[in-house]
């Protein structure tokens, strides 16, 4: 019997295949001379336009997450590859400070990590999503961000002026309560626990912090939200969402392998609950509906969600507009700098 690590690259005409369980894979990291840093979303169902990522894979290993097949692109697996395979886009900052000179920009929301963590190992050693932060900070341009890592902390001065001077909310994506499940399922990503802990840390200096739920993989941890909910609000989290797994492309074959491993007991309910909130598929990629299900089961998870957001005292969604604080340093600045410097 052969084990896949990376299931068939849809763009290449040849693939490998192990012929025994693979071994601990090895980092490996890449330079993407790109020209274009940031990502313009054409989704419809996206409450954001432009994204940003300093890297390409991710070496927090989520077995679900929905950006594998965007390394098929490169010549890459899905799987392993994308894992251990790190590409890295060097001029990340310098081709921000580009975007932000342009008279066309006019201030738009950036998240971060739209694809991939942007506070993955990696940044420890090239700090690309720091070099951007404090580019976004110099020009006040309102910044999200979306990460599992506790290296976010690193930066903590530098959130702070952001959130002082431009506009800023983080959000932690925490799926699991239990840390032993979530390193099933995510193995080299930082544990529940600390990313709590983490958020405690940044709702205490005054940022903005939001527990994302995602993914909910119905027959795993729809049990866990109600408590995810209260640890997040004891942490300071000011918002909370959730989201529906999605297995489009290959992310399907890896998902589904690593869990019938993690989980073999549990692996047939959770691909017959997918099913049953999917109308009986695995996915659905379609806009509007690839974040939510359907039916009696969904509106169970919908349910257990909006009694736990009120029993642990979130307040009520804030739906004012974010500030446009934009603003391009201008020379009157640029001589205090001097002024100031030694």
């Amino acid at each position: 019997m052969r084990v896949i690590a990376n299931p068939q690259n849809p763009f290449e005409s040849r693939h490998r295949e192990l012929l025994e369980p693979p071994s601990q894979v090895k980092l490996e990291v890449y330079e993407d001379e790109t020209r274009d840093i940031l990502s313009r979303n054409e989704s419809p169902d996206l409450p954001f336009r432009w994204s940003l990522n300093p890297y390409r894979g991710c070496f927090h290993a989520c077995a679900y997450c929905y950006a594998r097949p965007s390394h098929e692109y490169w010549g890459f697996g899905s799987g392993t590859d994308f894992d251990s395979k790190i590409v890295v886009k060097p001029d990340a900052p310098a081709l921000l400070r580009d975007v932000f000179h342009k008279p066309s920009w006019r201030g738009d929301l950036i998240v971060f990590s739209g694809n991939t963590d942007c506070y993955q190992p990696v940044e420890a050693t090239y700090g690309l999503t720091r070099g951007c932060l404090e580019v976004c900070a110099e020009f006040r341009n309102p910044v999200g961000i979306i990460t599992k890592a506790a290296l976010i902390i690193r930066d903590l001065e530098l959130l702070k002026r952001l959130h002082t001077e431009a506009w800023l909310q983080v959000y932690f994506s925490i799926p699991f309560a239990d840390d032993e499940t979530a390193r099933k399922v995510e193995p080299q990503a930082p544990s529940t626990t600390k990313r709590l802990e983490t958020m405690r840390a940044l709702s205490e200096a005054g940022i903005s912090t939001a527990i994302s739920i995602a993914p909910v993989i119905p027959g795993l941890n729809e049990d866990d939200i109600p408590e995810l909910l209260v640890r997040a609000r004891q942490a300071g989290a000011r918002s909370a969402t959730y989201v529906l797994l999605r297995l489009s492309g290959n992310v399907e074959t890896v998902f589904l392998e690593r869990m019938a491993s993690a989980f073999p007991d549990r692996i047939k309910k959770m691909t017959n609950r997918i099913r049953e909130v999917r109308g009986g598929k695995l996915s659905d990629s379609g806009f509007f509906t690839r974040h939510h299900g359907q039916g009696t089961y969904w509106q169970v998870i919908e349910q257990l969600f909006e009694l736990g957001r009120r029993k642990a005292s979130f307040p009520a969604e804030d739906h004012r507009p974010i500030p446009n604080t934009f603003r391009r340093p201008g020379p009157e600045q640029t001589r205090l700098f001097q002024a100031e410097a030694p």
